[in-house]
């Protein structure tokens, strides 16, 4: 085989073989998930700094990416701030894909083309109003643009450069075949030759349609050349050698890139090798197939490193495939599954979205089923979140018809609270009591609410009931004790004298209901050290113990009777009874409420009997 019959894995121009490696890797994952990590305005900055700085092919590596990334950034912003609902469960897997998805966003925001240009107007006004994004959007697009405009202007000139080549080349070739046919001195000729060889080298890339014709015809001229003409030997010698030299220079440079890592950096290299190989004359006969075996050898070894990665990129691709099938299996079995609640749907969400997550971490299937599984994968994500926009709207629905549910049992108990009938009311409460738990949940905006108010209107009663059965002589001792913690915070001055009258008056007041003993002992040592904070509060109950009263003198401690120590005993047990009762009303039905009602329950049952064992006892006592 002739060095000039190139193989059909490296027929290609220099310009093709750009066009390969902006179609490869020009972005690193790793340099993905970093522009992942900045927000919209610094994407834009990055965006504008590179059209205003960078060349077009530059731009040309980066732009779609950087849209793709943009879009991808703006839906999650528009989702964690809750403009858009639906979310977006994976980035888009191919540079085809995440042009498409940008695209989508670009359309979505555009207004329609038969709009007038008030219309226009009037909608941005309110789009702005309602998408807080669409500035931001707004200043990408006009970036995007500029850069399409100079890309398109860029393409069209170096189009354009390419048939001026083409002339060129044309022309060149031309004055090679007029030399041929030319009888001059050599001295004349192979100059000549020299400067259209320097002039071929030097001319541009032509349009890929006439690489190979152009190639292949100045190719027959050149040897025409060497073979047919009458050439001094020693300046064919000198032209051999140094067309040897610049071969086994590339010959050398081929057989490196078998060390490069990136194998698909390494044969778009090797392409552009074959075009510097194409640009050199012949070497002398007894070299020529030598040279052209060991570069075809190099060529070889990339060619099938390059044909490895890819079966190995499709053994992944297929891993991936299954993997993906995998989850789009559990995601469609969660999508389907019966969801009657909050609670299981709150599960539901947090194990797709561990999909999702798990998702985002696998490779890309091939290009042919990588949509498609994505695709089936997003589907049944979709099914998922309408499922659940539709139960919680019913939800939604179910829990107003909830509210006022519970409103009318606020307003049936507001009904009764006043009433007198204690036992027939309490009755009735503890039932409206029941009938709540059984009402459904309300919106948490509402829920403490109507909560507070129903609960009120029971404890109103029961605080009545439990004061019905009080000593009256014991509610007018309170009223009083209330009434000088009132002079107390009424009180301006800081006399120990005063502070000495109004102990004294406490605890010449006998006692208060047992209930409300401790929480207005309480109030009255807190208002006292307010007003008097050097004054030290001395109770009934000390002065009783030291055996002194106000004047200093031993005082007999007050003896109460056996009946009296009865009354009290009787009376802290209705009370105990009716605030169990009233408790009881607002535990949730539950395997562990329903063990502590039950508790509730006996001591009830345990207290109403020595209830009614004081009672007879007191009435033994009477009639002694």
């Amino acid at each position: 085989m002739s060095e000039a019959t190139i193989i059909p894995s490296v027929e290609k121009s220099t310009e093709e073989t750009q066009t390969e490696v902006l179609k490869g890797a020009v972005i690193s994952e790793e340099e993905i998930q970093k522009l992942g990590t900045k927000s919209l305005k610094e994407i834009v900055d990055l965006f504008g700094k590179l059209v205003e700085e960078g060349d077009v092919m530059e731009m040309n590596k980066q732009a779609e990416y950087i849209k793709a990334t943009f879009y991808k950034v703006l839906k999650e912003e528009k989702i964690a701030s809750g403009y858009m609902t639906m979310p977006d469960v994976e980035m888009p897997e191919t540079e085809e894909d995440s042009a498409s998805v940008a695209d989508d966003e670009e359309q979505q925001a555009e207004p329609l083309e038969n709009e007038n240009e008030e219309s226009v107007n009037e909608t941005s006004e309110s789009e702005e109003v309602a998408n807080p994004f669409i500035q931001i959007e707004r200043a990408f697009k006009e970036i995007y643009a500029k850069y399409k405009k100079c890309r398109s202007q860029y393409f069209q000139k170096l189009e354009k450069e390419r048939l001026e080549n083409l002339e060129v080349r044309n022309q060149i070739i031309e004055d090679l075949k007029q030399l041929l046919e030319k009888s001059e001195d050599l001295n004349v000729t192979f100059p000549a030759f020299r400067e259209i060889q320097n002039r071929w080298r030097e001319a541009g890339p032509v349009p890929q349609a006439n690489v190979k014709d152009i190639y292949d015809t100045y190719q027959h001229y050149v040897e025409k050349f060497y073979d047919y003409v009458k050439i001094n030997n020693e300046f064919r010698d000198l032209d051999f050698k140094k067309n040897l030299e610049a071969k086994i220079a590339l010959c050398e440079k081929a057989e490196a890139l078998e060390q490069e890592t990136n194998v698909v950096n390494a044969f778009a290299k090797l392409q552009k090798y074959h075009e510097e190989w194409k640009e050199f004359g012949p070497v002398a006969k007894e070299f020529r197939e030598e040279i052209w075996e060991r570069f075809k050898a190099a060529t070889s070894k990339i060619n099938k490193l390059h044909q490895q990665y890819f079966e190995s990129l499709k053994v992944q691709q297929k891993e991936n495939l299954a993997a993906k099938t995998v989850l789009c299996e559990k995601a469609e079995e969660i999508a389907a599954r019966q969801k009657d609640d909050s609670s299981a749907w709150n599960i539901a969400t947090k194990e797709l979205e561990a999909l999702q997550k798990e998702w985002r971490t696998i490779g890309f299937a091939s290009k042919k089923d990588n949509q498609k599984i994505y695709d089936r994968f997003r589907a049944s994500c979709d099914a998922f979140y309408e499922k659940k926009r539709i139960f919680y709207s019913e939800f939604k629905d179910q829990m107003t018809i909830n509210l006022e549910k519970k409103i009318a049992l606020c307003e049936r108990a507001e009904a009764i609270k006043d009433s007198t009938d204690w036992k027939a009311t309490a009755e009735a409460l503890i039932a409206l009591q029941k009938e709540w738990k059984e009402v459904g949940p309300v919106s948490r905006k509402k829920s403490d609410q109507v909560w507070a108010r129903f609960r009120a209107a029971c404890d109103y009663f029961f605080d009545r009931k439990e004061k019905s059965t009080m000593d009256p002589v014991q509610l007018e001792n309170l009223n009083s004790k209330l009434d000088i913690i009132a002079q107390v915070e009424a009180y301006q001055g800081a006399d120990e004298t005063a502070a000495e009258d109004f102990n004294a008056r406490w605890n010449s007041i006998g006692f208060v209901p047992f209930k409300e003993k401790e929480k207005i002992q309480k109030r009255f040592e807190e208002v006292m050290h307010e007003r008097f904070p050097e004054y030290k509060v001395s109770s009934a109950r000390a002065a009783a113990r030291s055996g002194r009263g106000k004047s200093g003198k031993r005082n007999a401690a007050p003896v109460l009777t056996e009946r009296e120590k009865l009354v009290q005993k009787y009376r802290k047990l209705e009370s105990e009874i009716a605030t169990y009762e009233n408790n009881l009303g607002f535990f949730a039905s539950s395997k562990n409420a329903d063990a502590f009602i039950s508790s509730i329950n006996n001591k009830i049952e345990q207290a109403k009997e020595e209830l009614s064992s004081i009672a007879k006892r007191i009435e033994q006592i009477d009639n002694e």
